[in-house]
């Protein structure tokens, strides 16, 4: 697990990841550099002087001592140089450093009220600049120094800054929690899923109402007309009926 992912808080997510630039680390291993030049100009003065004995043996000690010890501050230095980092998330902007003992230094996005780019024109040839945080807090971060793509990380840090703005406001809602799905029940015996059931025989058709011939229709009609006269059905029975034969026809 990177050493980031330790520092976020709930939710939070690092949005962009940056270093400065490698000028840095040639500016910071300068002595390592050097160590190992004078030792290659030791080696050929050596050859060129034609030493022999003691001397010689004590120098090749000095050069070997000058090779290993440049090498080796290079490389702390190279440690230190990948370990500063500087990142912009949801809610901050951080800037880590150190290679066992860890310093982080943070400004909330809420108090930063703008971000003053600084750029001449060999960092904007080989793309890195100074970047000021003017914050309203006194503690805080302040200046990033030699940054690489120093208006990518600044347009990356107000897109946040906004972003937080809205949802801290309401226009901007909470990303909802994702959908659970509802789990499958199974067998209790063999943990296996049920059987899935017989699809469902389809309901019987009513069946269709004949159709009648206009005598039928007349006799019913005339049948049902005595019924009524005669007070075996009523009335409303009559009209009802009647038009029910009527659609028949």
């Amino acid at each position: 697990m990177a050493y980031i992912d330790q520092m976020l808080a709930s939710g939070e997510q690092p949005i962009v990841r940056d270093h400065q630039h490698w000028f840095v680390l040639l500016a910071d291993a300068f002595y390592g550099i050097l160590a190992i030049l004078a030792a290659i100009v030791l080696l050929i003065l050596r050859g060129a002087a034609n030493i022999t004995g003691g001397f010689d043996t004590i120098l090749g000690y000095f050069v070997l001592a000058l090779v290993v010890g440049g090498l080796l501050y290079i490389l702390w230095q190279a440690l230190r140089w990948r370990n500063e980092e500087y990142v912009v998330t949801s809610r901050r902007v951080l800037r880590m450093e150190g290679v066992v003992n860890k310093r982080v230094i943070d400004s909330s996005l809420e108090k930063i009220n703008d971000a003053v780019l600084s750029q001449s024109i060999f960092g904007r040839m080989f793309g890195f600049g100074d970047l000021e945080i003017l914050t309203a807090s006194e503690t805080g971060i302040s200046r990033l120094r030699m940054l690489r793509q120093p208006d990518d990380f600044k347009r990356a840090m107000l897109d946040a800054k906004h972003d937080l703005e809205l949802e801290l406001s309401g226009a901007k809602p909470l990303p909802a929690p994702p959908i659970r799905m509802p789990s499958t029940p199974r067998d209790p015996a063999t943990g296996a899923p049920p059987a899935p059931l017989p699809p469902a025989a389809p309901a019987p058709a009513s069946p269709a109402r004949a159709e009648l011939s206009a005598d039928e229709v007349t006799r019913t009609l005339g049948s049902l007309a005595d019924l009524r006269d005669r007070g075996a059905i009523s009335a409303e029975e009559y009209e009802a009926k009647k038009a029910d034969l009527l659609r028949r026809l």
